[in-house]
């Protein structure tokens, strides 16, 4: 059986958008009935959303297979998680809050085995080879992997041309609503300033070759983010679209009118 391929990471690699979503309701069950709606990519959220590891690897087994790549945001990015989560077979890593090159040399080599990482060679237990049916998996991971940094602080955007050139980084993610409250603008991800810098992250980004991503679930700005470059975005979450789709169909019924609703941080 050869090793698997990475899809998402191919597709970033050809310069073809890809269109995502968050997966924040912690089920295996929703996030298979996401799976479905024909997004090019699910991040499963291990920051924000109530999961632990094993209800990350269900979420993840849920969606794989089904049309969608699903992506996972560890809620840190400690190396032995990271182990823990790519053993189960996740393939393409979020990580939140890097603000230095030394984090990010550090989460690339959380992610490659030796001599050119620190993951360990442990793989056969889990499901990342098929439980060691996979024969060519180690040498063929490094290569599979893709890691993605979260770009969220004024410290974060000081030290991204260095973190952009390094090898191992395959892309790098603006998360407006951490950078905005960094920048005081808390609860403002539109403000003009948070545009600018955005705009500038994005063309140093794009200056190192790698990706740029983000997430808005503003229509509007995603379409701005999108005449900006951005090479992956996702343009919602399973949770805001519950809660609004819930709520307008009761609104609808009784005819009430909708409340206005600010963005909230991801």
């Amino acid at each position: 059986m050869p090793a698997p391929r990475n899809p998402f990471k191919a597709a970033l690699r050809e310069n073809r958008f890809q269109l995502g979503l968050w997966v924040a309701l912690a089920s295996p069950y929703a996030a298979e009935i996401v799976a479905g709606s024909g997004y090019d990519w699910l991040l499963i959220d291990g920051e924000h959303a109530p999961n632990d590891l094993p209800l990350l690897a269900a979420q993840f087994e849920a969606i794989a297979g089904r049309g969608s790549h699903p992506l996972v945001r560890l809620p840190v990015g400690d190396t032995a998680l990271i182990k823990q989560v790519l053993d189960t077979g996740v393939q393409t890593l979020l990580i939140p809050m890097v603000d230095s090159v030394e984090q990010a040399r550090q989460l690339v080599r959380a992610v490659r085995y030796p001599p050119q990482g620190v993951r360990g060679v442990g793989a056969a237990l889990g499901r990342a080879t098929n439980f060691g049916r996979i024969t060519d998996y180690l040498e063929n991971a490094n290569e599979e992997i893709c890691l993605l940094l979260q770009i969220e602080s004024r410290a974060g955007l000081k030290a991204i041309d260095e973190i952009a050139a390094l090898d191992g980084v395959d892309g790098l993610f603006v998360g407006p609503a951490d950078l905005a409250a960094d920048m005081g603008h808390l609860g403002n991800p539109g403000h003009p300033e948070v545009r600018d810098a955005i705009v500038d992250a994005f063309a140093r980004i794009r200056s190192a070759g790698k990706a740029r991503g983000i997430l808005t679930l503003d229509p509007a700005q995603a379409r701005d983010y999108r005449e900006l470059g951005a090479d992956f975005m996702a343009i919602g979450t399973d949770v805001t679209l519950l809660v609004s789709a819930s709520e307008r169909l009761r609104r609808e019924f009784l005819g009430e009118t909708e409340p206005a609703r600010t963005e909230s941080g991801y």
